[in-house]
């Protein structure tokens, strides 16, 4: 555990806590095989063409980070096990996670699998100061989940992103009200949400490198050089001022799959039968959550690394691969595709939604089929793993 002088102050009115777990898709795999414990560990595409997803902090060191080619990886730390992406293990794992933040409180706002913002002002008369609930969250997870976590503890969303940011890994910081504007001032200017690299270089142009000469800058000159919004915006963080809440959020805005190939897809063929593949990953998620879908997306990305994108709202919403399949490969028809070169595929249905009880049929619809054979893979699927049934490439 990272050790912390903030933890000495007062936690009084620091009910937002951000967790944030350590190298997830990694500890996972280091949870189900304890002797990759302590090795440096990349999870990613293993292909010629994959990225990075997930490296342990001993492959860091070697300065591997996420999104990074693997090839690249390879060089800089060829003594590194490499492992493929378990997608159904980690979602389970991030289940898990999210359960242990309900019994605490229901005001959870996830982000991603493996990190969320947490308000704790209903939980303080039950469990006890923010610092103490954020210290048994540390110790369920460690205890019950076998995975590390880091947690910030603060006043506002921002800052205790920022807390957690800094505690890494598997440790605890707390920066209270009072500590806010102090802690900020001597951080680098691009710490703060919204600095991405043209607005860093803007600020840099300004002579502005750290957060302390950000707050002190006239705002009519940061305007200026980088439009209103973005300024005002800014302004306010670098102050500590970030008034956004807790939104609850029990199901995701959306759910996608995509892959990257290591040679170039070429024929129609090739193509319905990878959505094929990314149908069935997209729609046994959303059975799986007990959600349903009405947008369907397509993204090709081709050889020249230009992208497409094409989507299409439904009537109803939807669950059934078939469906998903069908407007899918539809959307890939309306762009007749002239010998296309497509390096990477992907699917994303958005506009999730719980699954009704009893939903209606849509028209035409069968009443017995493609949902019974849904039921009957996805019954499959969680005894035997998703590998043991495919659909065959021909359907649709």
């Amino acid at each position: 555990m990272v050790a912390t002088a903030a933890l000495a102050e007062s936690d009084a009115g620091c009910t937002i806590l951000h967790v944030d777990m350590d190298a997830f898709f990694v500890s996972v795999e280091v949870r189900r095989n304890p002797e990759l414990r302590g090795l440096p560990v990349v999870v990613g595409g293993l292909g010629g063409r994959g990225v990075v997803c997930s490296a342990s902090y001993p492959a860091r060191s070697f300065g591997v980070r996420s999104a990074m080619p693997t090839g690249q990886a390879r060089r800089l730390c060829p003594q590194a096990v490499f492992l493929p992406v378990d997608a159904a293990a980690y979602r389970e794992a991030s289940i898990a996670v999210m359960s242990v933040f309900g019994e605490f409180t229901p005001v959870v706002e996830p982000l991603s699998l493996d990190e969320a913002f947490l308000d704790v002002s209903g939980a303080l008369r039950r469990v006890g100061s923010p610092t103490v609930i954020a210290q048994q969250i540390r110790a369920r997870m460690a205890q019950q989940l076998s995975l590390p976590c880091s947690v910030g503890v603060a006043s506002t969303k921002f800052m205790a992103k920022l807390a957690s940011s800094r505690a890494k890994p598997d440790g605890l910081l707390v920066v209270s009200a009072a500590q806010t504007v102090e802690f900020l001032r001597p951080l680098p200017a691009h710490a703060l949400w919204g600095v991405g690299p043209r607005t860093r270089a803007a600020l840099e142009r300004l002579g502005i490198a750290t957060v302390g000469e950000l707050a002190e800058y006239p705002l009519a000159g940061l305007r200026h050089a980088i439009g209103a919004a973005a300024a005002s915006g800014l302004h306010e963080l670098a102050q500590g001022r970030d008034p956004r809440r807790v939104v609850p959020r029990s199901a995701d805005k959306s759910i996608g799959a995509e892959h990257t190939f290591a040679s170039d897809l070429t024929t129609g063929r090739e193509l319905r039968r990878e959505l094929l593949a990314l149908s069935e990953t997209v729609a046994r998620r959303l059975r799986d959550g007990h959600h349903q879908a009405r947008t369907v997306g397509l993204k090709l990305r081709f050889a020249d690394f230009a992208t497409l994108s094409r989507s299409q709202t439904l009537p109803h919403p939807t669950s059934g691969t078939q469906r998903i399949y069908d407007v899918a490969t539809s959307l890939l028809d309306s762009l007749a595709l002239d010998k296309p070169r497509v390096r990477l595929l992907g699917l994303r249905v958005e506009n999730v939604s719980a699954d009704a009880t009893g939903a209606q049929l849509e028209l035409g619809e069968a009443e017995r089929g493609w949902r019974e054979a849904d039921a009957a893979a996805d019954a499959v699927a969680r005894k035997f793993g998703p590998a043991a049934i495919r659909r065959l490439g021909g359907i649709g």
